[in-house]
């Protein structure tokens, strides 16, 4: 069985490795293939992925390439973490949010929106050429904004099996079992909304119902990490309201000029990361490592590996198992069209993800799901079609875009700071 990663050059590629190595019986993998553009990198990557490897003593071969074509060439399954642009672009769009008074994380408002654009050609490109070379082939897409690039990928390549994943849901999935002291594998959660926007209504544990216990624990916990004084958090009057548990970037939407204040006195995330990651490689490149090192968590993306490895091993051994992805609705939750694409509960088994049916949205969570869903059609219609018109309505139908005065000297800034990068619009 082959796995082709694609931008193996990430340094989420070690967490990756780890994850299947954990799982090797359910998943027998005999070759990873890791594509990037960064020989430098990738070759580093690899190295160090193979190291791990060796030291468990399994029989799993790394390869990499340049080769798109060649990388996707008979695999199983397909692994999408790239990033168009690298760490550099994000920064640019921190900046540029900054710059017209916005939030400029990197999955939502207009930094989600630059990198939607800049990746949502290459997504496309990728899907059709797995479609080429391995028809059969499973794409797991966890390049962000993860559910905004699934949508594009399944309404414009339906003939390939496409997945979307976010380690979010599992980790709050892990948290609950944790503060419940509970097995994982036995707790559900009531999850609804979309990738970076969602809600946890109601948990349960085995036949048991645990919300309220699962709530309050959320709660006493966020009372007692308590927050930086520039930093937003969750408080238990914020909590009351919202009556879930809430997706971590929701605080974006619900806390938007305490997340303006934090951007002024920090600086970009970009940053930072791009300081994490050359760290990371520099202990990658040391050959006494066979271990994914600590430092690794300071990166993001924690549980990365068990999320993607797990679904890998219960597709292959078409497990029947429950997994919170992003996936068409398909009727499960009513009210919301079967094409949009969900971040939801579905059993996994050996031809992809089926959704499971639940109860509508409450009308708060709905109007703001909406509202992010209306967003992103419009930006894939720019993506695909080049119009500009979407491009700009995207930009004020986003919750967290720009007065309708800013739209177009926004949009022709972001254009400037894009250059080359943006498909369509670079014609």
């Amino acid at each position: 069985m082959k796995i082709a990663v694609i931008g193996g050059g990430s340094t989420y590629t070690p967490e990756l490795i780890d994850g299947v190595l954990n799982r090797h019986a359910r998943l027998p993998i005999t070759e990873i293939h890791l594509v990037d553009i960064d020989v430098e990198r990738v070759q580093v990557i690899a190295a160090f992925a193979q190291r791990m490897i060796d030291a468990k003593k399994s029989t799993i071969k790394v390869s990499w390439g340049t080769d798109l074509r060649k990388g996707v060439r008979d695999a199983t399954f397909v692994i999408s973490q790239f990033r168009v642009g690298t760490q550099a672009a994000r920064h640019r769009d921190e900046l540029l949010g900054r710059e017209f008074g916005l939030i400029g994380q990197e999955t939502v408002g207009v930094g989600g929106f630059a990198k939607a654009l800049r990746t949502i050609p290459v997504a496309l490109h990728l899907a059709r050429t797995i479609l080429e070379e391995s028809p059969k082939a499973i794409l797991l897409n966890f390049t962000n904004p993860a559910g905004l690039i699934t949508e594009a990928l399944l309404r414009h390549v339906p003939e390939l099996t496409t997945i979307g994943l976010c380690n979010v849901p599992w980790n709050l999935r892990t948290e609950v079992s944790t503060a419940l002291n509970a097995p994982l594998k036995d707790v559900r959660l009531d999850y609804i909304g979309l990738n970076h926007l969602s809600w946890v209504r109601g948990i349960s544990i085995g036949d048991s119902d645990r919300t309220h216990d699962a709530l309050t624990a959320f709660s006493d916990l966020v009372i007692k990490q308590g927050a930086q004084p520039d930093e937003p958090y969750w408080n238990s009057d914020s909590l009351k309201i919202v009556n879930a548990i809430p997706n971590y970037y929701l605080l974006y939407y619900y806390e938007t000029e305490r997340w303006l204040h934090h951007q002024e006195m920090n600086p970009t995330r970009a940053s930072e990361v791009m300081k994490i990651e050359r760290d990371l490689i520099e202990k990658f490149k040391d050959t006494s490592i066979t271990e994914k090192p600590a430092e690794l968590m300071l990166r993001g993306g924690a549980y990365y590996s068990d999320s993607a490895a797990e679904l890998m091993a219960d597709i292959y051994t078409d497990a029947g198992t429950i997994h919170i992805v992003n996936t068409k609705n398909n009727g499960a939750v009513p009210g919301i069209p079967s094409d949009f694409v969900m971040e939801i509960p579905a059993i996994i088994n050996a031809s992809g993800a089926h959704s499971i049916p639940t109860s509508a949205m409450r009308p708060d969570m709905d109007s703001l799901v909406r509202s992010v869903k209306d967003f992103e059609l419009l930006s894939i219609d720019a993506a695909v079609t080049g119009n500009e018109e979407s491009a700009v309505r995207a930009l004020i139908t986003n919750p967290l875009g720009p007065d309708i005065s800013q739209a177009y000297p926004l949009w022709k800034r972001l254009r400037e700071e894009n250059k080359g990068l943006l498909g369509i619009f670079n014609e």
